[in-house]
């Protein structure tokens, strides 16, 4: 393959219209253009623009005893949508998926609206044109001599949703993010809906690395009360004036808070992390449920 080569390891893959029920052992290349799965008997060519769907660790029921550490990829071809699973060890997969969300996003178009909305107020801010850059857990936005950028660790929620942006209504993924205590939504639109999916998966790969480190943590009655009272007082009152308990006991559990990585100290006071806000919003969609 004469083109520059961004992943290349030795693993196992099935696709789906394959004339065998077992994988196949053998290469996995891949370039800025297209993925190469080359066994001893076959070779399949999949077009980076054929891309469609990126599952990280979904293994089809059909194939569960076959694989474990998989990256799953849905695309079209001239008879109709396939579907390939490729493994390899836990650690290559999954820079294997980050450099495959890189060769598919980096350098796209999108239309940005940032930030749409700060706190609970609509900010009207104009829709612009920008590059689209995914690294080291960052989504960067670079317009002109312009940029910002969204640290995905801090995003607690997104949704796609339809948004007029630039005058023209279409498919936008709507993200809401704390980058320190303020509570921001950002809104951009890719060119195609091909790559809009692929950019939902990616957000969706990381929020759920974020809940999957809460599922274990344990919380009391307290904390879940002094974390409720920052969010619903603000970023700038102190927790000891607005939770009803002691204020030494307060204190304690406000430490035990931070050891957690739920809320962190800034020059303003007290404010929930990203965490904490994931923690916080499933507590009331309980409640409101």
């Amino acid at each position: 393959m004469n083109e520059r080569v961004i992943a290349d390891f030795v693993g196992q893959f099935y696709v789906n219209d394959m004339d065998r029920a077992e994988p196949v052992r053998g290469r996995i290349v891949l370039s800025p253009k297209r993925l190469v799965l080359a066994g001893e008997d076959c070779k399949v060519t999949i077009p980076m623009a054929a891309m469609f769907d990126v599952a990280v660790g979904h293994v089809p029921p059909e194939m569960r005893e076959f694989f474990s550490d998989t990256v799953t990829l849905a695309y079209n071809t001239d008879e109709g949508r396939r579907m390939a699973v490729i493994e390899g060890d836990a650690d290559t997969m999954e820079k294997f998926s980050t450099v495959l969300f890189k060769a598919n996003l980096n350098g796209r178009e999108v239309t940005v609206q940032h930030p749409a909305r700060r706190g609970g107020r609509v900010v009207d801010s104009p829709a612009k044109q920008a590059r689209l850059s995914v690294d080291d857990g960052t989504l960067a936005f670079r317009s002109g001599d312009s940029s910002f950028s969204i640290d995905l660790a801090t995003v607690t929620d997104f949704e796609k949703e339809r948004r007029t942006l630039d005058g023209t209504s279409r498919p936008a993924l709507s993200v809401r993010h704390v980058p320190r205590t303020t509570a921001l939504v950002s809104v951009f639109a890719l060119t195609s809906e091909r790559l809009m999916n692929l950019l939902g998966r990616y957000l969706r790969l990381e929020y759920t690395d974020i809940v999957e480190s809460l599922s274990d943590m344990s919380l009391s009655d307290e904390e879940v009360q002094v974390l409720l009272a920052i969010y619903s007082a603000g970023e700038d009152v102190d927790p000891l004036d607005v939770v009803a308990a002691d204020a030494s006991q307060t204190t304690m559990v406000l430490k035990g808070l931070r050891k957690k990585g739920l809320v962190v100290d800034d020059d303003r006071g007290t404010a929930l992390t990203p965490k904490g806000r994931v923690v916080v919003n499933s507590r009331l969609e309980e409640v409101n449920s």
